[in-house]
């Protein structure tokens, strides 16, 4: 069961859990610097589609920045500082996403983020994210702060079970989402994202995901 969460004014923070805030429109003056930072990360590491521990493939293609980077494969989920498909590290946390991202984080109320991780995903239509916890970071302190780029998407905030309802937000682009605290451990997903084309990512969704994971 799913219930709407419309959003507000642009530029003001909805309380969206005692832990969680929603920004809007709060990265539309950094964009042209975002999509700028984003592909100067996946020319030295490309999007790619990993599989989970099961084998089965994500629908989304992804890449990482910064000291350590997510990655999925047989050998289950986790972190590591090295690219596994160049073997090279991953390329540096741009300054525009780290600053962006502390920044969020302080006017959510978490005012010493310090992420070293930047998980970006691409979405084209279609693609979706299961309902699922970040639990794979060393501890659970450090918020979660994700900025949305291009075509919209449905972002369902769950509780901390599965089967607990879960909250429709919609995510355009320029928004960012920062949940910690009580709601650190929420399930949550994306929802398919629908046909489109964006004027600044073209038919898709690009979602930069800060976390402090080591």
């Amino acid at each position: 069961m799913t219930e709407d969460l419309f959003g507000g004014p642009p530029g003001e923070a909805e309380r969206i859990g005692a832990g969680s805030a929603l920004l809007r429109g709060f990265a539309l003056p950094s964009a042209a610097d975002l999509v700028a930072a984003v592909d100067a990360v996946i020319s030295a590491a490309p999007f790619r589609r990993m599989s989970t521990p099961g084998g089965q493939a994500m629908s989304v293609t992804m890449s990482n920045a910064g000291a350590l980077g997510w990655i999925t494969d047989r050998r289950g989920y986790r972190y590591s500082p090295v690219d596994p498909q160049s073997g090279r590290p991953w390329p540096p946390l741009p300054g525009c996403v780290l600053s962006l991202g502390r920044a969020a984080a302080a006017l959510a109320g978490y005012e010493d983020f310090v992420p070293d991780a930047c998980l970006i995903n691409r979405y084209e239509p279609g693609s979706r994210m299961s309902l699922h916890q970040d639990r794979d970071e060393k501890d659970f302190d450090a918020p979660i702060v994700s900025i949305s780029l291009g075509l919209p998407a449905v972002f369902l905030f769950g509780g901390l079970s599965r089967s607990e309802r879960t909250a429709r937000v919609t995510l355009a682009h320029g928004d960012v989402l920062v949940w910690g605290g009580p709601d650190r451990l929420r399930f949550h997903g994306v929802m398919p994202l629908g046909a489109g084309e964006h004027p600044v990512t073209g038919a898709c969704r690009i979602n930069l995901t800060l976390r402090k994971a080591g």
